[in-house]
Protein backbone atom coordinates (compact mmCIF):
# COMPACT_ATOMS: atom_id res chain seq x y z
CA UNK A 1 0.00 0.00 0.00
CA UNK A 2 1.56 3.01 -0.64
CA UNK A 3 -0.46 6.39 0.22
CA UNK A 4 -0.24 9.45 2.34
CA UNK A 5 -3.41 10.16 3.21
CA UNK A 6 -5.98 8.67 5.76
CA UNK A 7 -8.80 6.54 5.44
CA UNK A 8 -12.36 7.98 6.25
CA UNK A 9 -15.17 5.14 6.68
CA UNK A 10 -18.44 7.05 5.94
CA UNK A 11 -20.51 3.46 6.47
CA UNK A 12 -19.63 1.61 9.86
CA UNK A 13 -21.68 -0.10 12.34
CA UNK A 14 -19.76 0.78 15.60
CA UNK A 15 -22.18 2.21 17.67
CA UNK A 16 -23.23 -0.37 20.62
CA UNK A 17 -26.57 -1.85 21.38
CA UNK A 18 -28.36 -0.05 18.16
CA UNK A 19 -28.78 -2.33 15.46
CA UNK A 20 -27.04 -5.74 14.39
CA UNK A 21 -23.13 -4.45 15.43
CA UNK A 22 -21.32 -4.52 18.26
CA UNK A 23 -23.02 -5.79 21.64
CA UNK A 24 -21.47 -3.53 24.17
CA UNK A 25 -18.69 -0.69 24.72
CA UNK A 26 -15.59 -3.17 24.91
CA UNK A 27 -16.41 -4.42 21.66
CA UNK A 28 -17.01 -1.41 20.16
CA UNK A 29 -13.19 0.03 21.24
CA UNK A 30 -11.68 -3.20 20.16
CA UNK A 31 -13.02 -1.99 16.60
CA UNK A 32 -11.93 1.15 16.89
CA UNK A 33 -8.27 -0.07 17.46
CA UNK A 34 -8.80 -1.89 14.63
CA UNK A 35 -9.44 0.55 12.36
CA UNK A 36 -6.80 3.10 14.22
CA UNK A 37 -4.40 0.67 13.20
CA UNK A 38 -5.47 -0.09 9.58
CA UNK A 39 -5.15 3.84 8.80
CA UNK A 40 -8.85 4.80 9.23
CA UNK A 41 -8.74 8.44 11.58
CA UNK A 42 -12.66 9.28 10.70
CA UNK A 43 -15.94 6.92 11.12
CA UNK A 44 -19.23 8.17 10.23
CA UNK A 45 -21.32 5.62 12.68
CA UNK A 46 -24.30 4.51 10.66
CA UNK A 47 -26.60 2.18 12.73
CA UNK A 48 -29.77 1.37 11.02
CA UNK A 49 -32.68 3.77 10.77
CA UNK A 50 -36.41 2.67 9.80
CA UNK A 51 -37.72 -0.07 8.78
CA UNK A 52 -36.94 -2.92 12.03
CA UNK A 53 -34.90 0.15 13.73
CA UNK A 54 -37.51 3.10 14.23
CA UNK A 55 -36.29 3.08 17.96
CA UNK A 56 -33.17 4.73 16.61
CA UNK A 57 -33.75 8.18 16.67
CA UNK A 58 -31.34 10.87 15.76
CA UNK A 59 -31.31 11.70 19.57
CA UNK A 60 -30.20 8.73 20.32
CA UNK A 61 -27.34 8.24 17.99
CA UNK A 62 -25.95 11.85 18.73
CA UNK A 63 -26.16 10.98 22.35
CA UNK A 64 -24.43 7.34 21.69
CA UNK A 65 -21.35 9.17 19.54
CA UNK A 66 -21.34 11.54 21.96
CA UNK A 67 -20.71 9.11 24.52
CA UNK A 68 -18.38 6.84 22.22
CA UNK A 69 -16.04 9.73 21.44
CA UNK A 70 -15.22 10.50 25.13
CA UNK A 71 -13.95 6.85 25.75
CA UNK A 72 -12.12 6.98 22.27
CA UNK A 73 -10.23 9.88 24.20
CA UNK A 74 -10.26 8.42 27.66
CA UNK A 75 -8.34 5.57 25.87
CA UNK A 76 -6.15 7.39 23.78
CA UNK A 77 -7.53 5.31 20.11
CA UNK A 78 -7.53 8.64 17.91
CA UNK A 79 -10.50 8.37 15.62
CA UNK A 80 -13.33 10.71 14.76
CA UNK A 81 -16.35 9.74 14.86
CA UNK A 82 -19.55 11.30 13.43
CA UNK A 83 -22.71 10.55 13.26
CA UNK A 84 -25.38 9.21 10.61
CA UNK A 85 -27.21 5.77 9.42
CA UNK A 86 -27.91 3.61 7.39
CA UNK A 87 -31.30 4.73 5.90
CA UNK A 88 -34.09 2.07 4.58
CA UNK A 89 -36.01 3.06 1.95
CA UNK A 90 -39.83 4.21 3.47
CA UNK A 91 -42.63 6.26 2.03
CA UNK A 92 -41.95 9.87 2.88
CA UNK A 93 -38.37 9.19 3.23
CA UNK A 94 -37.47 12.89 2.15
CA UNK A 95 -40.17 15.01 4.55
CA UNK A 96 -38.77 11.98 7.50
CA UNK A 97 -35.10 13.76 7.18
CA UNK A 98 -36.70 17.42 6.60
CA UNK A 99 -38.66 16.58 10.45
CA UNK A 100 -35.12 15.75 11.30
CA UNK A 101 -36.65 12.25 12.13
CA UNK A 102 -33.87 10.60 9.97
CA UNK A 103 -29.52 11.54 10.28
CA UNK A 104 -27.75 12.93 7.27
CA UNK A 105 -24.77 11.09 6.63
CA UNK A 106 -22.16 13.37 9.66
CA UNK A 107 -25.15 15.20 10.10
CA UNK A 108 -24.27 17.45 7.49
CA UNK A 109 -27.59 17.31 5.60
CA UNK A 110 -25.81 16.60 2.57
CA UNK A 111 -25.95 13.20 1.53
CA UNK A 112 -28.39 10.50 2.99
CA UNK A 113 -26.85 6.96 2.48
CA UNK A 114 -29.97 4.43 1.46
CA UNK A 115 -30.15 0.81 1.80
CA UNK A 116 -32.26 -1.24 -0.39
CA UNK A 117 -33.30 -4.83 0.43
CA UNK A 118 -31.00 -6.93 -0.63
CA UNK A 119 -32.90 -9.69 -2.62
CA UNK A 120 -34.58 -7.02 -4.99
CA UNK A 121 -34.03 -3.23 -6.94
CA UNK A 122 -36.55 -0.89 -5.79
CA UNK A 123 -36.81 2.31 -7.68
CA UNK A 124 -34.98 5.06 -6.74
CA UNK A 125 -36.47 7.78 -8.98
CA UNK A 126 -38.79 9.48 -7.01
CA UNK A 127 -36.59 9.87 -4.09
CA UNK A 128 -33.81 10.89 -6.01
CA UNK A 129 -35.68 13.42 -7.28
CA UNK A 130 -37.18 14.27 -4.07
CA UNK A 131 -34.02 14.66 -2.61
CA UNK A 132 -32.32 16.61 -5.47
CA UNK A 133 -35.28 19.46 -4.59
CA UNK A 134 -34.14 19.68 -1.28
CA UNK A 135 -30.25 20.13 -1.85
CA UNK A 136 -29.42 16.28 -0.74
CA UNK A 137 -27.81 13.53 -2.34
CA UNK A 138 -28.27 10.16 -1.99
CA UNK A 139 -25.57 7.88 -1.76
CA UNK A 140 -26.46 4.14 -2.51
CA UNK A 141 -25.31 1.90 0.01
CA UNK A 142 -23.72 -1.69 -1.06
CA UNK A 143 -25.80 -1.76 -4.60
CA UNK A 144 -23.30 -4.05 -5.59
CA UNK A 145 -24.60 -6.86 -3.19
CA UNK A 146 -28.83 -6.17 -3.96
CA UNK A 147 -29.71 -9.04 -6.42
CA UNK A 148 -31.84 -7.40 -8.36
CA UNK A 149 -29.25 -4.70 -9.31
CA UNK A 150 -26.90 -7.21 -10.32
CA UNK A 151 -29.07 -8.60 -12.71
CA UNK A 152 -29.74 -5.78 -14.36
CA UNK A 153 -26.50 -3.49 -13.76
CA UNK A 154 -27.56 -1.16 -16.49
CA UNK A 155 -29.27 0.59 -13.60
CA UNK A 156 -26.03 2.19 -12.24
CA UNK A 157 -25.36 4.41 -14.83
CA UNK A 158 -28.95 5.21 -14.59
CA UNK A 159 -29.06 6.09 -11.32
CA UNK A 160 -25.58 7.84 -11.44
CA UNK A 161 -26.73 10.34 -14.35
CA UNK A 162 -29.88 10.90 -11.36
CA UNK A 163 -26.96 12.25 -9.75
CA UNK A 164 -26.63 8.89 -6.97
CA UNK A 165 -23.67 8.06 -5.89
CA UNK A 166 -22.63 4.40 -5.59
CA UNK A 167 -20.74 3.09 -1.91
CA UNK A 168 -19.05 0.12 -2.40
CA UNK A 169 -18.39 -2.53 0.41
CA UNK A 170 -14.75 -3.46 0.86
CA UNK A 171 -14.91 -6.75 1.82
CA UNK A 172 -17.71 -7.36 -1.57
CA UNK A 173 -14.20 -6.62 -3.57
CA UNK A 174 -12.24 -9.56 -2.09
CA UNK A 175 -14.45 -12.15 -2.22
CA UNK A 176 -16.30 -11.68 1.81
CA UNK A 177 -19.69 -12.24 -0.14
CA UNK A 178 -18.84 -14.95 -2.96
CA UNK A 179 -17.73 -15.00 -6.29
CA UNK A 180 -20.59 -13.16 -8.24
CA UNK A 181 -19.92 -10.07 -5.93
CA UNK A 182 -16.94 -10.17 -6.22
CA UNK A 183 -16.71 -10.23 -10.34
CA UNK A 184 -19.69 -7.76 -10.07
CA UNK A 185 -17.93 -5.21 -7.77
CA UNK A 186 -14.82 -5.85 -10.07
CA UNK A 187 -16.56 -4.79 -12.99
CA UNK A 188 -18.36 -1.88 -10.86
CA UNK A 189 -14.58 -0.68 -10.24
CA UNK A 190 -13.06 -1.07 -13.68
CA UNK A 191 -15.81 1.01 -15.29
CA UNK A 192 -15.66 3.64 -13.25
CA UNK A 193 -18.88 3.36 -11.32
CA UNK A 194 -17.84 3.07 -7.46
CA UNK A 195 -17.82 6.41 -6.08
CA UNK A 196 -17.01 5.27 -2.21
CA UNK A 197 -15.22 2.14 -0.69
CA UNK A 198 -16.46 1.80 2.83
CA UNK A 199 -16.02 -0.94 5.87
CA UNK A 200 -19.81 -1.62 6.44
CA UNK A 201 -18.43 -3.42 9.45
CA UNK A 202 -20.34 -4.97 12.44
CA UNK A 203 -17.86 -6.45 14.28
CA UNK A 204 -14.14 -7.55 14.98
CA UNK A 205 -14.40 -11.08 13.63
CA UNK A 206 -15.85 -11.34 9.85
CA UNK A 207 -17.05 -8.11 9.14
CA UNK A 208 -14.13 -5.86 10.50
CA UNK A 209 -13.59 -2.10 9.97
CA UNK A 210 -10.78 -2.53 8.06
CA UNK A 211 -10.08 -0.98 4.31
CA UNK A 212 -7.04 -1.51 3.56
CA UNK A 213 -6.89 -4.86 1.35
CA UNK A 214 -9.68 -3.69 -0.48
CA UNK A 215 -7.15 -0.24 -0.98
CA UNK A 216 -4.78 -2.40 -2.60
CA UNK A 217 -7.02 -4.48 -4.87
CA UNK A 218 -8.74 -1.14 -6.04
CA UNK A 219 -4.60 0.41 -6.72
CA UNK A 220 -4.19 -3.22 -8.51
CA UNK A 221 -7.44 -2.67 -10.89
CA UNK A 222 -7.62 1.21 -11.38
CA UNK A 223 -4.32 2.72 -10.13
CA UNK A 224 -3.36 4.40 -7.03
CA UNK A 225 -5.45 7.71 -7.67
CA UNK A 226 -8.74 5.80 -7.87
CA UNK A 227 -7.75 4.10 -4.69
CA UNK A 228 -7.00 7.29 -2.92
CA UNK A 229 -10.04 9.55 -4.30
CA UNK A 230 -12.78 6.99 -3.45
CA UNK A 231 -11.09 5.14 -0.16
CA UNK A 232 -9.91 8.43 1.08
CA UNK A 233 -10.67 11.96 -0.58
CA UNK A 234 -14.01 11.14 -1.24
CA UNK A 235 -15.12 9.71 2.12
CA UNK A 236 -13.74 12.99 3.47
CA UNK A 237 -15.56 15.23 1.36
CA UNK A 238 -18.56 13.58 3.13
CA UNK A 239 -18.02 13.40 5.90
CA UNK A 240 -17.35 17.44 5.80
CA UNK A 241 -20.59 17.58 4.15
CA UNK A 242 -18.66 18.93 0.60
CA UNK A 243 -19.59 17.86 -3.04
CA UNK A 244 -18.45 14.79 -4.52
CA UNK A 245 -17.27 15.26 -8.20
CA UNK A 246 -18.23 11.95 -10.28
CA UNK A 247 -16.18 10.87 -13.31
CA UNK A 248 -17.29 7.72 -15.08
CA UNK A 249 -16.61 5.93 -17.72
CA UNK A 250 -18.85 5.89 -20.62
CA UNK A 251 -19.62 2.30 -22.16
CA UNK A 252 -21.93 0.36 -24.84
CA UNK A 253 -24.82 -1.39 -23.90
CA UNK A 254 -24.03 -4.48 -25.86
CA UNK A 255 -20.90 -4.32 -23.11
CA UNK A 256 -23.33 -3.93 -19.87
CA UNK A 257 -25.41 -6.79 -21.08
CA UNK A 258 -22.19 -9.15 -21.45
CA UNK A 259 -21.15 -8.61 -18.24
CA UNK A 260 -24.44 -9.09 -16.61
CA UNK A 261 -24.53 -12.89 -18.08
CA UNK A 262 -21.29 -13.68 -16.19
CA UNK A 263 -22.02 -12.54 -12.49
CA UNK A 264 -23.20 -16.21 -11.88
Amino acid sequence: MNRLEPFVDIHCHILPALDDGPAGWDEALAMAEIAVTDGITAIVATPHQLGNYLQNTPEIIRERVIQFQQRLDRHGICLQVFPGADVRLEPDLVGKIQKGEVLTLADRRRHVLLELPHEVYISLDRVLEELHSVGLIGILSHPERNRGIINQPDVIRKLIKQGCLMQVTAGSLLGMFGTRIKKFTGWMVEQGLVHLIATDAHGIKSRRPVLSHAFDRLTELSGLDVAIEVCCRNPARVAAGMPIYQHHKSNEKNHISFVSSHFY
